[in-house]
């Protein structure tokens, strides 16, 4: 871990303010990334404020939105946000079998259409820097703009906690070991 993180104790009005925020919201507990972000309150409030929107209030259940977030932490090779998310995706529903395709950089076989498109667009907005006129018009047709917005979001902002778990180094909790290479 390359940032000591603050206890309440140790923050000043601004980060303890933020923090406290974050742990009356839905999560109940402050997000990971954002104990780094408290480096910058102003900045720690607006995302951790739009990672409870996207990991809470998009139009996607869990199930299909952690396919996104699961793509985002394989791409960047996210030990932590891996750690994480597989657990919620895996309590939201999704096949570990996709999981484990995912993890493995294989595609995975999808029996619902707006979870294969899910991937696809994730996948693309990832490797490709962006999303051909073909796919867009199919993810438009199945997941809606609103979805393909939200997508992207999610794709976005699993990229800043991505980075920002990978810069400083954050472990995988309780001395597990990761599951990428």
């Amino acid at each position: 871990m390359r940032l000591k993180l603050l206890s309440p104790s140790e923050m000043n009005a601004a980060q303890k303010e933020t923090y406290d925020e974050s742990i009356a919201g839905k999560r109940g507990a402050p997000p990971a990334p954002m104990m780094a972000w408290l480096n910058s309150p102003e900045m720690a409030r607006h995302a951790t404020r739009l990672g409870e929107m996207l990991r809470f209030d998009t139009m996607f259940p869990p199930k299909l939105s952690e396919i996104a977030i699961l793509v985002t932490a394989r791409h960047w090779t996210a030990h932590y946000e891996w750690y994480a998310h597989k657990r919620l995706a895996l309590k939201g529903g999704l096949d570990p079998k996709i999981i484990e395709d995912i993890r493995v950089r294989r595609i995975p076989a999808f029996d619902d259409p707006k979870a294969k498109m899910i991937y696809e667009l994730a996948k693309s907005l990832h490797e490709g820097h962006g999303v051909a006129k073909p796919l867009y018009d199919e993810a438009v047709e199945v997941l809606s703009v609103r979805g393909v917005v939200e997508i992207i979001g999610l794709c976005g902002y699993y990229t800043m906690v991505s980075m920002t778990l990978n810069t400083f180094e954050f472990e995988v909790p309780g001395g597990e070991l990761s599951e990428l290479a």
